[in-house]
């Protein structure tokens, strides 16, 4: 195998922190599932959890692979792979917008899952025909909005929860998390001969049980749903659920094309830290193993993972890869969620993501010229605003209530008064993706005085609002809410416009520190 080496020191800590990150998401899709759709515990056990762990198992090994190739090719040994996972926003647009509505409909949760996994399949076509052109749009967005958007992402998905979560059990987080400052942010570690990962597992774990967090009790009632469920393939009832497929399909575009900006921009970070992986590999690996993954009975797309910047400053390399999604795989074909969880506690590994989040925002500026950092600051904007949009709705419907107009509903202008602004937030937190990239690239240009690029950037921005794909909750040609928004885009386009017009007439050239 050359000079190519298939375990590191580092893929130990990687490999347990990824598979957390990918755990934490299975787990969630698992309690929303049986809690909140209400689905049969047996069905999401034994159907959807087996799909999901394959279709895991599958990218970690192709991005285990492109890794090894891109070793082999360049002669380096620090090549680390891409991380692979699930989608989360994925996971929260399928669960309440396709599942909860249709399960609660039809009580059938065969029916539901199939008409959620042809959902997934126009996810994969997108990546599909998208993997063709992303090298493309990779040279069109800048660097800067491609890092800013995913650090926002990685900010408030990846960091936020997490660190609210620390702050839940300080006792054992708090341990974890100047473990992690003193051993990979700090450049003299302490412990050097343990690997980091092993010393925050061992550590938390053992503080968590003598302060009296775990319980016992929980073990044993976890083992009860140990069971060996292998995945299989899925294929009845495609062809009678098209039909009632189809109102959600459309809901799958504007999905799909956040999930291709994310494997572009995570694709770009890879570049960054020196790891040139190809767009079109990557995004095919995604699309195929998705709909494996569907196949075998599983909704829920697979991803690049956030945070590869992370994992290569913990020194990981090809290794970390195969291991995590081994162990999602095993752990999914064996119902062992609950039993990982009833032993280990959550703050003692939540910790790693706050630290995977903090990279990625260091990457951006790091990477990024000084003149461009404002850029960075727009991107973080509409992802705050779709991570506390998805907080106060999950707060809301906690009491039974929703927001809107009626007995058991409350308004926006009762929030509006209480100094939430709630239309605001559903506007700018609807299409975060887009959004983030769109607004950082309207920043970049015009810092860089370029207009062109704020003008496309606008006016695309006017096209995506105008089929509602970004700024409202649903696809629809020139609906009310989404027309202010864009003539707003427009107006943009106008007054850059009117700058590219000035830029001329005075011979004034790019601005380029």
């Amino acid at each position: 195998m050359g000079n190519v080496t298939f375990w590191k020191k580092g893929d130990f800590a990687a490999s347990f922190g990824l598979f957390v990150n990918v755990l934490t998401d299975f787990l969630v899709m698992i309690s929303l599932l049986i809690g909140v759709v209400g689905m049969p515990k047996e069905f999401v056990y034994k159907q959807i959890v087996p799909g999901f762990g394959f279709a895991v198992l599958l990218s970690g090994i192709m991005f285990a692979y492109f890794a090894y190739k891109l070793a082999k090719k360049t002669g380096r040994n620090d090549i680390t792979a891409l991380p692979s996972g699930s989608s989360s926003p994925g996971i929260f647009l399928i669960v309440f917008v396709i599942m909860l509505p249709l399960y609660h409909q039809t009580q059938d949760a065969a029916f539901t899952t199939t008409v959620a996994i042809l959902w997934v399949f126009v996810e994969a076509i997108i990546l599909l025909i998208g993997a063709f052109l992303g090298e493309t749009i990779r040279k069109l967005v800048p660097r800067t909005v491609l890092l800013a958007a995913l650090a926002g992402l990685a900010f408030v998905f990846l960091g936020m929860n997490p660190m609210l979560q620390s702050f839940e059990m300080p006792v054992v987080a708090f341990v974890a998390l100047i473990i992690i400052f003193m051993n990979w942010l700090s450049k003299h570690p302490l412990f050097k001969k343990i690997p980091t990962g092993l010393l925050l597992i061992v550590v938390g774990t053992a503080i968590a049980w003598i302060a009296g967090y775990q319980n016992p009790a929980d073990v044993t009632e976890a083992l009860k749903s140990f069971g060996f469920n292998p995945p299989m393939l899925h294929l009845d009832g495609f062809a009678d659920s098209f039909n009632a497929a189809l109102p959600y399909l459309l809901t799958a575009v504007p999905l799909g094309l956040s999930n291709y900006i994310f494997n572009l921009e995570n694709v770009e970070a890879a570049a960054v830290c020196g790891d040139e992986y190809k767009t079109r590999d990557v995004m095919i690996t995604n699309g195929v193993c998705s709909a494996i993954g569907g196949l075998c009975g599983n909704p829920f797309p697979v991803t690049v993972y956030v945070g590869h910047a992370g994992w290569k400053e913990v020194g990981a390399g090809l290794g970390y890869s195969i291991a995590s999604s081994v162990a999602i795989f095993l752990i999914s074909i064996f119902s062992l969620m609950g039993l990982l969880l009833a032993v280990v506690p959550i703050a003692a590994i939540v910790p790693m993501l706050v630290f995977i989040a903090i990279v990625t925002g260091h990457q951006v500026v790091k990477e990024s010229p000084k003149f461009e950092a404002p850029a960075i600051f727009v991107c973080f904007f509409p992802w705050v605003a779709t991570w506390a949009l998805t907080a106060v709705n999950n707060a809301i419907s906690a009491t039974g209530m929703s927001v809107g107009e009626g007995a058991d509903q409350v308004s926006s202008l009762a929030l509006h008064n209480a100094g939430l602004f709630y239309d605001g937030l559903l506007a700018l937190g609807n299409g975060a993706p887009i959004t983030s990239v769109l607004w950082g690239c309207i920043a970049v240009f015009t810092i860089r005085n370029t207009p062109i690029g704020g003008i496309i950037a606008a006016v695309l921005g006017a096209a995506l609002t105008f089929v509602g794909a970004i700024h409202t909750s649903t696809l629809g040609l020139a609906q009310d809410i989404a027309m202010p928004f864009v003539w707003g885009y427009l107006l943009i386009a106008a007054f850059l416009a009117y700058k590219l017009y000035v830029n001329k007439k005075e011979n004034i050239g790019p601005v380029t520190e």
